[in-house]
């Protein structure tokens, strides 16, 4: 596996990770609980701001692996890329197990949504000083 980009995030208390179709990733520095497919929150980056090449291979539709990681733990999952996808949000990066494509979306057909997230990984993220990694790969 190469790694193409690593993202960074950061916890908040409510965090709650109970989405069933997405996983959202924000550059935004609050969080209310209606955002429940959040897993982090002051990210470092966007879909914009996503490097030329991990760009590049998500619009000619690759298969990406996403690893999340937080100290010695860690998650991961699958998805797809799509020419549809336009990466131009300036705020979000949304990860959704569906195929519905936005200015938000960075994969489709995702192994995974937020729900799906090891639980201890999640509670370790309501602790709003936790760096959460957010890494691509592709092989």
């Amino acid at each position: 596996m190469v790694i193409l980009e690593t993202v960074s995030a950061y916890g908040h208390e409510n965090i709650l990770c109970t989405h069933r179709t997405t996983i959202e990733i924000t550059k935004v520095k609050t969080l209310t609980k209606n955002g429940n497919c959040v897993i982090g929150i002051n990210a470092s980056k966007s879909c914009y701001d996503l490097n030329y090449d991990l760009k590049k291979k998500i619009q000619d539709g690759s298969n990406i692996k996403v690893t999340l990681m937080l100290g010695n733990l860690q998650d991961s999952f699958f998805g797809f890329g799509s020419k549809k996808l336009r990466l131009l949000n300036r705020n979000d990066m949304v990860f959704r197990k569906s195929n519905f494509v936005c200015n938000r979306t960075v994969l489709i057909n995702c192994t995974k949504s937020s729900n799906d997230i090891k639980r201890e990984l999640i509670e370790k993220l309501k602790d709003p000083g936790k760096k959460l990694s957010i890494i691509f790969e592709i092989n």
